[in-house]
């Protein structure tokens, strides 16, 4: 018999980069199907599971200082993109079999729903994925903010951020070998380091509300499915 989760619903944090293939077009159907059995295999334990997705991939908020251009032009750029990024994992997922719904924070016409709280948790409740798009709905915030604030809204027990390396570092261990892995953080931690694994808001938000994050490497085989054993892998924060 397959262990019981240890969690009944979860938050999975995806960046815009892990849609995106080195070398080839920021959206890249390899990565989406990938993501799209991650995601799918944590439905399969039993787990409630939403999505925020990031848009960095497509746009990147340095473009203003880069450019010269408004922040809040760059940020809404930023914002369509992971509506662009939520839509291909609902349609990833959708290929496998699996009822998922994309749900944007601002008004998008006829490309997906607009998110709303109750609507959100009635679709988990359902056996849906809910796939969030749009950020916050607002500008000057990251997709980290939008993460720890739709946890709090919809119930999460803990927000699984995504990365590319085995958790948080002292230093960037892609350029450092000798950089620091830590097993466990505290969110006051995060904030008086200035560690670079997510906003002061989405740390002071989550901290406030009781809500860890596990921040882990989504591409070493298994890893999601260890978390939602209640294995300890990453860097737990909380």
């Amino acid at each position: 018999m397959a262990d019981a989760p240890a969690y009944r619903r979860v938050l999975l944090k995806l960046s815009g980069g892990a849609f995106a293939a080195e070398g080839v077009a920021p959206l890249d159907a390899g990565r989406v199907s990938f993501l799209a059995h991650q995601v799918a295999d944590a439905r399969a334990a039993g787990v409630e599971t939403a999505v925020v997705v990031g848009g960095g991939n497509v746009v990147r908020g340095r473009l203003a200082e880069e450019l010269g251009w408004p922040q809040t032009s760059v940020d809404y750029m930023g914002m369509l993109a992971t509506v662009v990024n939520a839509l291909a994992l609902k349609e990833g997922l959708t290929l496998l079999g699996e009822s998922a719904v994309a749900m944007s924070a601002f008004g998008v016409g006829e490309c997906c729903e607009r998110y709303r709280r109750e609507r959100a948790v009635e679709l988990l409740e359902a056996g849906s994925t809910v796939i969030c798009g749009g950020g916050t709905g607002r500008p000057f915030f990251t997709t980290d903010t939008a993460a720890a604030l739709r946890a709090c809204e919809v119930g999460a027990e803990v927000v699984l951020k995504a990365t590319d390396v085995e958790g948080v570092y002292d230093r960037d261990p892609n350029g450092d070998a000798d950089a620091r892995r830590f097993d466990e953080l505290a969110f006051d931690d995060v904030i008086a380091r200035g560690l670079k694994v997510m906003d002061a808001a989405a740390a002071a938000l989550c901290r406030d509300h009781g809500i860890p994050w596990v921040v882990f490497s989504l591409y070493k085989a298994g890893n999601l499915g260890k978390i939602i054993r209640g294995e300890r892998i990453g860097t737990y924060v909380g």
